[in-house]
Order: structure tokens, then sequence, then C-alpha cells
């Protein structure tokens, strides 16, 4: 019998926030699976920016306007993990789709374990692919999807 510890299954999460309400609850689960295996959380928010016709003149450019969005989730990521009791946490800001940048950074950062808020869905909203099903379909491992009220 060997007499080191088995290998956790989870070393990398990472930790997909809206940066709403919802985020404390779901950074909160993560948080206490990664107490549990003593794996790292990483904190992942997407940006997806959706450019705006211009009404005038004084309409900043549309990469400025991206830019400030992105430093100022940035800002919200940094004091989310603070606030989770996850100071030292890697937070990442990407832009562009969301789906497709939750994938990309899974994979490259050799990511475990997602974990993701889900919300409850009725009627018409079935229908619609929401992201969290994206992810758990396609994901390159394990997600983790907390239930929200």
């Amino acid at each position: 019998m060997n007499a080191t510890a088995p290998a956790t299954p989870y070393r990398r999460i990472l930790l997909l926030v809206d940066l709403t309400d919802d985020s404390r609850v779901i950074g909160a689960r993560a948080r206490a699976v990664a107490a549990a295996t003593g794996a790292e959380v990483s904190l992942l928010h997407v940006v997806e920016y959706v450019p705006v016709e211009p009404m005038g003149e004084t309409l900043l450019p549309a990469v400025q306007i991206e830019e400030e969005l992105v430093k100022r989730a940035g800002q919200r990521l940094r004091e989310l993990a603070v606030a989770l009791g996850l100071p030292d946490a890697p937070c990442r800001v990407e832009a562009g789709n969301t789906k497709t940048e939750i994938l990309r950074v899974a994979q490259e950062t050799g990511t475990d374990l997602i974990v993701i808020g889900s919300r409850e869905r009725h009627g018409l909203s079935i229908l619609v692919n929401l992201t969290e099903d994206t992810i758990l379909h396609a994901a390159p491992c394990d997600v983790l999807a907390v239930r929200l009220k």
C-alpha cells in the first residue's frame, strides 16, 4: 500500500462570476470545494461588450469603452475575491463571447473544475441556450452548477 496521500481530483478550480449578488453564493461553494481538496481557485468574469450605435460626437470610441468596462470589472472581481476570503486568488477579466472565453480560459489554465451558477428556468426560457448549458456540455473538465434561487 502506498503511504502517500491520494491525489485530489481537483487542483485548479475556475470560478465563473457575473458580479451580481449571486457571485458570493457561487464563490462560497467554490471556496468550500477548494478547502476540502486543497485546490487553487481562480476567478473569471467575461465582459461581453456589445457596441452601441453612435448617438453623437461625444461617444467614446468602442475600444475605450471596452477597456473601461474591463477595468471596472477587474476592480469588482478583486473586491469579490477579498470578500470571499480569497485575497491571493488570480482574478481574470476577458472580453468577448462569454461561452467561448470560459472554455478557452479553462483549457488554457488546465482547469480541473469549473464552478458556475445555474438558475431554474420555466416556459420559453427552457429553449434558450444559456451559458451554463453550453459549459456543461463543452467543458474540458468537470462542472459544478450551483443552483441559484
